[in-house]
């Protein structure tokens, strides 16, 4: 908690998923979030559920994989608040065509513009302020296939989700030092829309046993919780039921 009792949140990919209920869980502890996203609807929708329940919410526009468009957007979020406590990476997509038999150049490009490059955009626009502070927590939401490799997922996003881990550790062994510290989370299946790209969408069922939206928003509230001097590094987390043991994947 700051000395003015003011805490301000980011959360990129905030209009649905996992960024929505990490918006949510820290309002609810207090923060002041700010929600991004390419959807402004959707970013107005999560605002509008945020303060009838209380809590202080609003939305930029945004496209991460755009550096420029990043600057701005941290800017805006300074310029209103005068600082940013909290940043959640949580804007991160997949493509259907996931093989190497059918994979495309476009879609490689296109998963590592958002879900590597533009990671590291935020987490550099808000570096000077968090360094100023001496104090900044950051949660990249990687993905189970950032640690474990499998078929599913496919490359490009395998690859993409192992980077944002090791660009969390390299974000460790340098800032540490200014009193910053970030974790990557690391979830199995989650029951978000964005099952829905995949080649064979996965039952009613089946994503009814996956964890859950609201399972990552609480765990994301509980890193930003904690204490300047603690770092949680990682977390890997799974369903209990998880397919990749049970033989479903």
């Amino acid at each position: 908690m700051t000395k003015s009792g003011k805490r301000v949140a980011w959360i990129t990919g905030g209009g649905s998923g996992i960024g929505e209920a990490g918006a949510e869980a820290l309002a609810a502890d207090g923060f002041t979030v700010v929600v991004s996203g390419r959807r402004a609807d959707a970013l107005d929708a999560v605002v509008a559920k945020i303060r009838a329940q209380g809590g202080a919410a609003e939305a930029i526009a945004l496209d991460v994989s755009s550096s420029d468009a990043v600057i701005a957007a941290a800017d805006k979020i300074l310029a209103a608040h005068g600082r940013i406590d909290c940043l959640v990476n949580s804007a991160g997509i997949n493509v259907p065509k996931r093989s190497w038999a059918d994979m495309e150049l476009d879609g490689w490009e296109k998963l590592v513009e958002i879900n590597l490059n533009g990671v590291l955009y935020c987490m550099r626009a808000v570096l000077p302020a968090m360094r100023a502070q001496k104090d900044g927590c950051i949660i990249n939401v990687s993905s189970w296939a950032g640690r474990h490799v499998s078929k599913m997922p496919g490359p490009a996003y395998t690859t993409t989700k192992h980077a944002v881990l090791a660009l969390t550790h390299s974000f460790n062994m340098d800032e540490c030092v200014h009193g910053l510290r970030a974790c990557c989370l690391m979830p199995a299946e989650v029951a978000t829309p964005i099952l829905k790209l995949r080649p064979v969408v996965p039952s009613a069922e089946d994503q009814a046993r996956m964890l859950q939206p609201d399972d990552l928003g609480r765990t994301i509230a509980f890193v930003a919780s904690m204490p300047p001097h603690v770092c949680v590094n990682e977390i890997l987390i799974s369903p209990t039921w998880n397919r990749s043991f049970v033989g479903g994947l």
